[in-house]
């Protein structure tokens, strides 16, 4: 094949591969577009904490302290302390809380497995509230005290690798709750 052809030939193709992306990014502009950290704020307390949006990841994490499973009328609960600094005002937010596990994860890393408990939780990220999984782990250590994980990524919108606080945590006592759906697991 002359080089003219095969030239003009890669161009076409290279053409009809751009058009036929056309279609998904124009159908996706009507999504809201967030960046891989955003400010969220964790519910019902308001209070606002960087968050991690973490494509690598497929279930959410919120740090927790003195994690304890516990029985409680024949179900699996847990028993867990949130210790959360307040971006805006540098409060820090220290409660108690008990919940139902949701489910438990095995999770695997560098250091070995561990398996931990998802138990629901709300926050607001954009101007939505979001009843999540997250689990429950120690993140003291971390930059994020929240991440958010596919699960979560995929009701919020698109996810910007480039940027960071594209949106507040602007909610008020109107925003629309998007439920946790037990059917996605």
């Amino acid at each position: 094949m002359p080089p003219r052809a095969a030239l003009s030939r890669h161009l076409v193709g290279a053409a009809s591969a751009l058009l036929l992306a056309i279609p998904s990014l124009t159908a996706s502009a009507d999504e809201p577009v967030f960046g891989w950290i955003e400010m969220a704020t964790v519910e019902p307390w308001g209070t606002t904490v960087k968050a991690k949006l973490d494509s690598g990841a497929l279930t959410s994490s919120l740090d927790a302290r003195d994690i304890e499973r516990f029985e409680k009328d024949g179900e699996e609960w847990v028993r867990f302390r949130l210790e959360l600094e307040d971006e805006r005002s540098d409060a820090v937010l220290t409660e108690e809380l008990e919940k139902p596990i949701y489910r438990s994860i095995k999770v695997r890393g560098a250091g070995g497995s561990a398996r931990r408990a998802v138990v629901l939780m709300e926050f607001c990220i954009g101007d939505r509230r979001y009843e999540e999984q997250v689990g429950l782990r120690d993140r003291s250590e971390m930059f994020y005290p929240l991440l958010l994980g596919r699960r979560t990524i995929e009701h919020l919108g698109l996810l910007d690798v480039r940027e960071t606080f594209i949106n507040g945590a602007n909610c008020d006592d109107d925003a629309e709750l998007v439920a946790n759906d037990p059917d996605a697991d």
